[in-house]
């Protein structure tokens, strides 16, 4: 069985909730999770939403990212990761991820790689729209 449970580029809502319950695991003493929600600033300016565009190589981009790391790690049992684009509001889940492994260690050190590939390497655009009604765009890798 593979430790890759879910590896998504969608325009879906992510619950974090829903990646841990995933990757859980009789043989995984942890599970962590990441949640990278749309925050209300940035750069000291207030932020009312933003969107994600992604390049169509986006799901094999996450996909690769995912099989790359998951034989780096002893004792995991299960990995899943999303990132999500479209329209996204303050509070939104944007990026949602959930590691289970035998141990602690492995589990979180496995989590923020994770995390830092998608975002290093994931060809996803953001706009920002912020109160002053400009927007900005944030390019990809």
């Amino acid at each position: 069985m593979s430790v890759v449970l879910r590896a998504a580029v969608t325009e879906a809502p992510l619950s974090v909730e829903e990646h841990a319950a995933l990757v859980t695991s009789d043989r995984a003493g942890a599970v962590v999770t990441f949640s990278g929600v749309v925050r209300d600033h940035d750069g000291g300016r207030s932020v009312l939403e933003l969107e994600y565009h992604s390049h169509p190589s986006a799901q094999d981009v996450v996909t690769e990212v995912v099989a790359s790391l998951a034989n780096r790690y002893d004792g995991v049992h299960g990995i899943a990761v999303s990132h999500r684009v479209g329209p996204l509001k303050i509070g939104d889940v944007a990026l949602a991820c959930a590691v289970a492994a035998e141990h602690r260690k492995e589990a979180f050190s496995l989590c923020a790689d994770l995390v830092d590939e998608v975002k290093a390497r994931l060809p996803v655009w953001k706009r920002q729209v912020f109160s002053d009604n400009t927007d900005e765009w944030v390019n990809c890798p």
